[in-house]
């Protein structure tokens, strides 16, 4: 009996090899080692949350192209319709990890965000590929970049709205920080309204804003249909810029320590294969340009997704800085002074009152252990220092060695 069930094992692998081979990633036989061994998932099937954005998408390719199965687990994907959505579903167990923002975990872990609730981030899903958008009709009046809508907003004065997808996520803060580089304070200068993303193309069609921050395809997306430009891309405030992360409750990383390590491993090589090459990129795009995911036409994204970029206004450029899932290791490291550069931010803009422990709970929310051991399955290059240094479009560095100094530095805050 014994023999019978290696014997179907053994043939189960090479079967689960050969699909995954099948599909152009290296047909490592990890699977029966996972299976059978005390690294086993405790958890056998997960369900990951996403909205439908572009940087889903190692998300959905890990589970599409099977590679999950090699670390022994299933990623259900689930789409979900908002972030305040996520965030719930994260909170009360519906989901068990999820696609997420940056600054949404980091909200959650300081109750900043709704409901406190201790956090984890166990990778970063992809840099760059998020844009500010502005209306035509403001466009037309001369308002196509910063100093041209603090020009226009000077002269012509009313109520102007923006739209970001999070009070304390990402979109919120690369939106606050473009207006307040170009002497726009966010806070007391426009009103700053919520909307998911998938609604902003439709929103501003409307007229309920005057510009908006998403992530890709809805900057091309609003272009496509001729209702905006793109006035700044998020990787000219910050190259490389930490974006999405694949975050879960602390509470589920201490009980299922296997299957957090499985899935972002499986996370980490289906990222590791968008980026592998140009074909990859383009099945990528047909893949989550589906109605199951994104729901777009496939132009919407593919072109973005190779650094073919164009404003809405004629003219186009190839951008170096375009989305990242991979980069050699580079975008999936959770660093530290990532997460507690959002922390600067919400203090600069009131979210949270008095100095935090930025160290400190950046220490707490991002598992860089738990990240280090996907990566040896995974087999990813591991950045040797776990801070990194950053200029911005201002000119200011960020490097996470004195946050209280770096977030009090700003002549534009709340």
């Amino acid at each position: 009996m014994t023999e019978l069930l290696k014997s179907s094992l053994t043939r189960r692998t090479v079967l689960q090899a050969a699909a995954v081979g099948a599909v152009g990633i290296n047909p490592a036989l990890r699977a029966a080692v996972y299976a059978q061994g005390s690294d086993a998932p405790e958890k056998k099937e997960v369900k990951i949350g996403f909205i439908p954005l572009t940087d889903c998408a190692s998300v959905v390719m890990a589970s599409v192209l099977g590679i999950d199965q090699k670390y022994g687990v299933k990623i259900i994907p689930t789409k979900e319709a908002s972030w305040a959505g996520v965030r719930d579903k994260l909170v009360n167990g519906e989901l068990d990890f999820a696609h997420v923002l940056y600054g949404l975990v980091y909200g959650v872990h300081m109750g900043t965000a709704g409901p406190k609730k201790d956090m984890a981030v166990l990778m970063t899903l992809n840099n760059n590929g998020q844009a500010i958008t502005l209306s035509k009709k403001l466009a037309d009046k001369g308002a196509v970049d910063g100093p041209g809508l603090a020009k226009l907003m000077a002269s012509d004065k009313r109520e102007y709205t923006f739209a970001q997808t999070f009070p304390t996520g990402t979109h919120a803060m690369w939106l606050y920080y473009w207006l307040a580089a170009n002497g726009i304070n966010p806070m007391k200068d426009a009103k700053v309204i919520t909307v998911p993303p998938p609604q902003m193309v439709a929103n501003m069609r409307v007229g309920n804003m005057d510009g908006f921050c998403v992530g890709e395809p809805w900057g091309h997306r609003a272009i496509i249909d001729g209702i905006g430009v793109t006035a700044v891309t998020t990787q000219d405030v910050w190259k490389d810029h930490p974006e999405k992360v694949l975050g879960t409750t602390a509470d589920f990383v201490k009980k299922y320590p296997n299957t957090a390590r499985a899935v972002t491993a499986a996370i980490i090589e289906a990222g590791k294969w968008i980026d592998a090459s140009l074909s990859n990129k383009n099945k990528m795009a047909e893949t989550v340009a589906d109605k199951s995911y994104v729901n777009t036409s496939v132009d919407a994204i593919n072109q973005r997704i190779l650094g073919r970029y164009q404003n809405g206004m004629g003219k186009t450029w190839d951008d170096p800085n375009y989305m990242k899932f991979y980069n050699d290791g580079a975008v999936s490291f959770p660093y530290l002074s990532d997460g507690m550069w959002f922390l600067t931010q919400h203090k600069r803009w009131g979210l949270i009152k008095d100095h935090p422990d930025y160290l400190g709970i950046a220490k707490q929310i991002n598992h860089i252990d738990v990240y280090k051991q996907a990566a040896t399955a995974a087999k990813a290059s591991v950045p040797k220092e776990i801070m990194r240094s950053s200029k911005l479009m201002d000119g200011t560095v960020w490097d996470g060695k004195d946050p209280k100094k770096y977030a009090d530095s700003f002549k534009v805050h709340a």
